[in-house]
């Protein structure tokens, strides 16, 4: 009669040990999730949902560091947060001052008034802005 030899863990020879199989394949499905996560892009959102105008003549940006929503009632928003007219250059410096180099993207919806977009645009030349684009449909 022939013997079975034991493995250190107690199991029988003859059965698989089932961790030692998926360590491998969990390692492999982790070093692919950092590598999606890592690679992503995010797509950066005014904070509201903006109905922007349609345009003949449309340019990609490559960098955006700021971007201002101008809602149809008027309200303004920036990094997802609405603000108050009043502070809206206050905003913009701080943020121009975070990342220099990077520029600003209005998204101003089609029942806002141009009076709104104009404060918008105002406070950004004020802050020192020089590239400002506005947002529209293709």
């Amino acid at each position: 009669m022939a013997r079975r030899g034991y493995g250190s863990a107690g199991t029988t020879s003859d059965e698989v040990n089932i961790n030692d199989s998926l360590t491998p394949m969990l390692d492999v499905v982790f070093i692919m999730l950092i590598f999606f996560i890592v690679t992503a892009t995010f797509i950066k959102q005014a904070g509201i949902e903006v109905l922007r105008p349609d345009a003949l003549t449309a340019e990609q940006k490559p960098t955006v560091a700021i971007l201002v929503a101008v809602g149809p009632t008027g309200e303004i928003w920036i990094d997802k947060k609405r603000v108050d007219p009043t502070s809206v250059r206050a905003h913009i410096e701080r943020l121009h001052a975070e990342n220099p180099k990077g520029g600003m993207v209005v998204q101003a919806d089609r029942k806002s008034t141009n009076e709104k977009l104009m404060a918008v645009l105002n406070a950004a030349r004020a802050a020192g802005m020089r590239e400002v684009a506005i947002s529209t449909e293709k």
